[in-house]
């Protein structure tokens, strides 16, 4: 589902994906009644303003048959925005940078292989993970920190 996503992504116009981390098998985060989760992180290249890159992300979610049932509850695919280069939004859609992002060792695991020196709330990713407990988030892919290929279209 992840791969998925970021070729659905891919082939939006107006993203072009330029990174992208290993999976990794991290505990449920939030709702813990309920199987672990797979996450990467993708890096990219967009003409999309921050909210029609929200409704991008949204769309591919939709079309990968996502439902949204419960808060932090199973899904078949979740995909977020976390940061965008020059712009801090705060509104009832989208914030950006994303409110948990530095509170998250699951999103910062996979952020940390393709943009460790990110800055984010005054810290970097690596900086901000290293405050955190990783405990129990694996890669389950090739060991390789690039990744794995990125998609094209």
């Amino acid at each position: 589902m992840l791969d998925a996503a970021i070729a659905a992504l891919a082939a939006t116009p107006g993203i072009a994906i330029t990174a992208r981390s290993r999976d990794y098998r991290t505990p449920p985060w939030g709702d813990t009644d309920q199987d672990w989760f797979l996450n990467a992180a993708v890096g990219i290249v967009t003409t999309l303003s921050p909210h029609a890159l929200l409704d991008a992300c949204l769309a591919a979610e939709t079309r990968l048959g996502r439902v949204r049932e419960r808060r932090w509850g199973p899904r078949v695919i979740d995909i977020d925005v976390l940061h965008y280069a020059g712009a801090t939004v705060s509104d009832e859609r989208l914030v950006l940078p994303h409110r948990f992002l530095r509170e998250r060792a699951f999103v910062l695991v996979p952020l940390a292989e393709i943009a460790p020196d990110l800055m984010i709330g005054g810290e970097t990713v690596m900086q901000a993970l290293a405050r955190l407990d990783r405990s129990g988030i694996e890669p389950v892919d090739d060991p390789v920190p690039t990744g794995r290929p990125i998609p094209t279209v």
